[in-house]
């Protein structure tokens, strides 16, 4: 099969090598960037190492009408976009409008928030969901009909979190709980890579993300807290004792919806109080924001400028050392009785390095990346509409993460967050 594969960051290079690892299925590989020589360099460190066809296309993934000739093109079976989430939705309109599946790992988020069109439109869903967040799915659900219509598949946020947690949740109301109760997903990373500051992944995305207001979902509606309010401490396998934070994280509106029954989720992600005084002080004198501004003449958005000045994560494989433990823990009912369970992965950054120089963060998304277009491909994941993953059935995407890297462990008993 055929894939396109949109964007040549760190994750989208660690997903380029595991299709290329499963040459079995993926027997051609475009690989399109806006820098095509980025794209140019990784098929070269490619060759030799797999059966499919590896070639590259320059594209700006902001434009519709390139990304419609880029795919007429080429004719793919699915397109796998790991550009920034900026551009979820030109590339889906692109792959409606040529009629090919289309697979991401995280959901859209608006690129200028002071944008007049998009603000209103903000503001309008702030009113019917009670929580301010800047990203959800609601603008790519709303393309679910069309998809429909044009009998095509949209699979969206196969990373790990969005992604493989869902399928996590999905396999343990499958297999383990008539019902669940509450769901609390941890995002851990225990590595380190030397700087005083750097991101594990796109600092645009990683900054906004935490530095915004948290939030969770308890008893059929969303509460809200402030940045980093509340904090926890846990001990990881593999990691040790960690300081977590809340954030808000898309997932959790998908599975409110789809896990039957549950009361409460949340969202925790560790971070050190380095990073948390780094962010503060960046927030505190305006480069976190994302209204561009004027200097020398010309506009700049602050963020875009910091992430200039900041470590490229694609490059932090090599420096990083550690290990990462992603997983959700789950209490509910299994034939009457109270049950609590820990799905969890543990995946080390130096191991990463050595099989695809790249650190766990990437791997962590760039695997399960694959993965989704996989199963998208191969019709195991399959139908008409825009999808999470939680919808579809979780025992083959399960099979795939123990065959291609990520092994997942379940801890009976776990301790539970307070």
């Amino acid at each position: 099969m055929k894939i396109l594969v949109i964007g040549c960051g760190g994750v989208a290079r660690v997903a380029i090598k595991k299709c290329g690892q499963a040459d079995d299925v993926f027997t051609e590989i475009l690989i399109a960037s806006r820098t095509e020589s980025k794209c140019k360099a990784l098929a070269e460190e490619m060759k030799n190492t797999t059966r499919a066809r590896v070639t590259t296309a320059a594209v700006d993934a902001d434009s519709v009408p390139q990304l419609i000739r880029l795919i007429k093109g080429f004719s793919p079976d699915v397109v796998l976009n790991v550009a920034l989430p900026y551009q979820d939705l030109t590339i889906m309109q692109a792959c409606l409008e040529c009629g090919v599946h289309y697979v991401d790992t995280a959901n859209y988020e608006c690129e200028n928030t002071d944008d007049p069109v998009w603000r209103a439109a903000y503001e309008k869903r702030v009113k019917e969901k009670g929580f301010t967040a800047y990203f959800d799915y609601s603008y790519q659900w709303d393309y679910a009909e069309k998809y429909r219509k044009a009998g095509i598949c949209a699979l969206l946020g196969t990373g790990f979190d969005p992604g493989v947690t869902q399928v996590f949740c999905a396999y343990a109301q499958k297999h383990f709980f008539d019902e669940i109760h509450t769901i609390d997903i941890l995002d851990c990373n225990g590595g380190d890579h030397g700087y005083a500051f750097a991101t594990n992944f796109n600092p645009e995305i990683n900054l906004r993300e935490v530095s915004a207001n948290g939030s969770y979902w308890e008893n059929g509606k969303w509460i809200e807290t402030k940045p980093l309010e509340i904090k926890r401490e846990y001990e990881f396998d593999g990691v040790g004792k960690k300081d977590m934070y809340l954030l808000h994280h898309e997932e959790i509106e998908s599975l409110a919806k789809n896990i039957k029954g549950v009361k409460r989720i949340r969202f925790f992600m560790t971070f050190g109080q380095s990073y948390i005084d780094h962010m503060n002080c960046l927030k505190d004198v305006g480069m976190l924001s994302t209204v561009p501004v004027e200097y020398e003449g010309r506009q700049i958005v602050p963020i875009q400028f910091l992430k200039a000045l900041l470590p490229d994560p694609a490059t932090l494989g090599a420096r990083s050392k550690g290990k990462t433990n992603i997983g959700c823990i789950f209490t509910g009912l299994k034939d009457g009785k109270f049950r609590k369970l820990y799905i969890y992965n543990v995946c080390d950054h130096q191991e990463c390095y050595r099989e695809v120089g790249s650190q766990a963060i990437s791997y962590t998304t760039g695997v399960p990346a694959m993965i989704g277009a996989m199963m998208v491909a191969t019709g195991k994941w399959r139908k008409p509409g825009v999808f999470n993953c939680e919808d579809f059935d979780p025992d083959p995407y399960m099979e795939a993460l123990n065959k291609y890297g990520l092994p997942w462990q379940i801890e009976e008993n776990p301790v539970l967050v307070d």
